[in-house]
């Protein structure tokens, strides 16, 4: 196995500062990255909302604005369920 030269210094100094020796941190990282990589393997594939839909000029996106426009989604949601529940 070939290791960088200051690769290999730093994790002997690792080593060192933290009274281990040379092949328990080399074993260590290595398990760490092999956990991670089946770790990664295992989450569920999460796929982002996004909108091509643009403010229209002098619309400041405040906590105050997203919150009337979240109070107006539910209102619409709402009235949506009702008139489908009549129906």
């Amino acid at each position: 196995m070939r290791i960088d030269e200051a690769l290999l210094n730093e994790a002997k100094a690792y080593a060192a500062r933290n009274g281990r020796s040379l092949t328990s941190v080399m074993e260590d990282a290595l398990r760490q990255l092999l956990n991670r990589s089946t770790e990664t393997a295992r989450r569920p594939h999460v796929e982002l909302v996004t909108s091509d839909a643009r403010l229209r000029p002098g619309i400041e996106l405040t906590p105050e604005f997203i919150k009337e426009l979240i109070d107006q989604e539910d209102i619409e949601r709402y009235a949506g369920t009702v008139s489908d529940a009549a129906e």
